[in-house]
């Protein structure tokens, strides 16, 4: 996986222990804290906000790994996507590493090894414009 390399896969596979004790990768995703969190209080929503919670060591290699992946195609394109939707750097790159615990998960439960998607050109041109 982009942005994963020796240490920040064996800090990553030291702090899940065993993926099978997730029931998703959204409960890996809150367990490293970087699944968003809804404010709801009665019948008063206020959106979501970054988790403040989570395992901070699973949850600073995530980012790491994020920060370091955006040299690779598909990465790029959707922390540009967010950005052009109006995210801060560092909202954008929680965003990337809630979705790259989603290949994460489903990499660790099948045992299958990470494959690089194309990148449709244009894409981020068309929600900025």
């Amino acid at each position: 996986m982009p942005g994963v390399g020796v240490r920040i896969a064996a800090t990553i596979l030291v702090e899940i222990v065993d993926v099978d004790r997730f029931d998703s990768a959204g409960n890996l995703a809150a367990y490293a804290g970087v699944a968003p969190r809804t404010h709801r209080s009665g019948t008063l929503i206020r959106g979501e906000d970054r988790q403040r919670g989570g395992n901070t060591r699973l949850k600073r290699a995530l980012y790491l790994s994020s920060f370091a992946s955006l040299r690779e195609p598909a990465s790029r394109e959707y922390y540009d996507r967010k950005r052009a939707e109006g995210k801060d750097h560092r909202s954008a790159l929680v965003r990337l590493a809630r979705r790259r615990t989603n290949v994460l998960y489903t990499m660790l439960k099948t045992g299958s090894t990470y494959e690089p998607r194309e990148v449709r050109p244009g894409r981020v041109a068309a929600v900025a414009g």
